[in-house]
């Protein structure tokens, strides 16, 4: 069997790793949520911390979300941005997310 190159070699756990979904009431859910908010930790890190697993401190603290081509449509749309830059819509949706937590944060 051929050798893996080393990089590959390294992320060889992380790819056996299996995702497991938990379909619990909405309460047990916003309970997990609230408190993986509350500790700075994902919904994943607050689940591993529960069960007894370590967690690891985040490289980059991120957020994510999925956009179809027809949502970017309507971003681009929205600010008023060409539909092919997507770099720059990315940056839009930053910089409102950014005055979002501005907003937020200041009627605290």
């Amino acid at each position: 069997m051929k050798q893996l190159p080393n990089q590959w070699q390294r992320s060889n756990k992380s790819i056996r790793a299996v995702q497991l979904v938990f379909e619990l009431n909405k309460s047990i859910s916003d309970t997990i949520r609230y408190q993986a908010n509350k500790h700075g930790l994902s919904p994943s890190d607050q689940i591993r911390t529960v069960i007894g697993l370590k967690t690891k401190q985040p490289k980059r603290p991120r957020l994510t979300v999925s956009l179809s081509e027809e949502e970017y449509a309507s971003l681009a749309e929205r600010y008023n941005i060409p539909v092919e830059d997507k770099t720059a819509i990315r940056q839009a949706i930053a910089n409102e997310l950014i005055a979002y937590s501005e907003r937020v944060q200041n009627q605290a």
